[in-house]
């Protein structure tokens, strides 16, 4: 498992590792704080980057921001296991 940040581009990070191996990442959690319209493009353009490799941990790059409202949280969740 790599852990990848969000400065950097997921499919990036996939050309970085060796393959078969899982990453872990990279919602930036700033983006949390904008509205949903925000959050979900963002959140798709993640999952758009992994194209679909097995191993793949959706995750914020460094936790959640104590300021970001629980239910843009819940919302996320439901979005990444719909898409994920």
């Amino acid at each position: 498992m790599v852990g990848v940040d969000w400065r950097v581009p997921l499919d990036a990070a996939r050309t970085r590792v060796a393959e078969g191996l899982a990453l872990q990442g990279n919602l930036d959690p700033a983006v949390c704080l904008a509205p949903w319209d925000v959050v979900e493009a963002a959140a798709l353009d993640v999952l758009r980057r992994n194209g679909g490799h097995p191993g793949h941990v959706f995750n914020l790059g460094h936790g959640v921001l104590p300021e970001t409202d629980p239910d843009t949280l819940h919302r996320l969740v439901e979005l990444v296991h719909a898409h994920g």
